[in-house]
């Protein structure tokens, strides 16, 4: 039996959390149980069909020693407190969650390096620092269309002169992709915003993506893809 530390147990997993989130993904996100469960390095590779490494390393690649970076969410594995090793001590990692319970997972992950904390906030509103690098993995697809568009509109205004975003989600499968069909059922069946992510492109979604240069790279026949926003200027 999954046995479920004491800090999580008294978590008010449904506490002041968007009601997108309580209606879609209480069984993935705001039940400890469950929680626990999906947060592990296997399990990722099974739902990302093998490709986790790969997008991590990818994502992981955009980071380097000193930097001070925004985490949108917290996100299942080890990405986060990789980030945390790659920045380093003279680096700063400000991480979040609008769940009280993924920012207590976080918060674990993350214990002991002093360059990193972690707090509770939405991505839409994420505060009004600038940083060099800010990180949003696999975020998008699981928010309605109107937050899309708020949370990159919000962390694009977060990225320092010469900063960069870098956003790593799901993207349109090429046309004869032999699991077009599979991703779409799953999508309508377990994850009801993420079909749109097929039919926009990451830089339509923020009101300030001219101040930026844009780069795409796809994976896996283009079920993935990594997107970065290259703020102009220098810091």
């Amino acid at each position: 039996m999954l046995q479920i530390p004491d800090d999580l147990r008294s978590i008010p997993a449904v506490h002041a959390v968007p009601a997108y989130l309580k209606n879609t993904y209480t069984w993935a996100y705001l039940d400890p149980r469950n929680a626990r469960l999906l947060d592990n390095e296997t399990i990722v590779g099974i739902i990302l069909f093998g490709n986790h490494v790969r997008l991590r390393n990818a994502a992981l690649a955009e980071f380097s020693s000193g930097q001070s970076v925004l985490q949108a969410a917290h996100v299942y594995g080890t990405l986060i407190p990789e980030i945390a090793r790659r920045i380093g001590p003279k680096g700063s990692l400000d991480a979040m969650d609008v769940a009280p319970l993924q920012a207590a997972l976080c918060r674990r992950k993350l214990w002991g390096m002093k360059q990193a904390r972690v707090r509770i906030a939405d991505a839409s509103k994420p505060g009004d620092g600038l940083y060099d690098v800010v990180s949003c993995y696999f975020l998008l697809h699981e928010v309605p269309d109107d937050m899309k568009q708020a949370i990159v509109t919000a962390l694009l205004q977060r990225v320092a002169p010469g900063g960069r975003a870098v956003f790593v989600d799901y993207h349109r499968p090429a046309r004869l992709h032999p699991m077009r069909g599979f991703y779409r059922k799953l999508f309508e069946r377990l994850e009801p915003f993420a079909l749109s992510m097929w039919d926009h492109e990451i830089r339509d979604l923020g009101a300030d993506a001219a101040a930026f240069e844009w780069t795409k790279e796809t994976f896996f026949g283009g079920v993935f893809q990594k997107t970065v926003a290259h703020r102009r200027g220098s810091i």
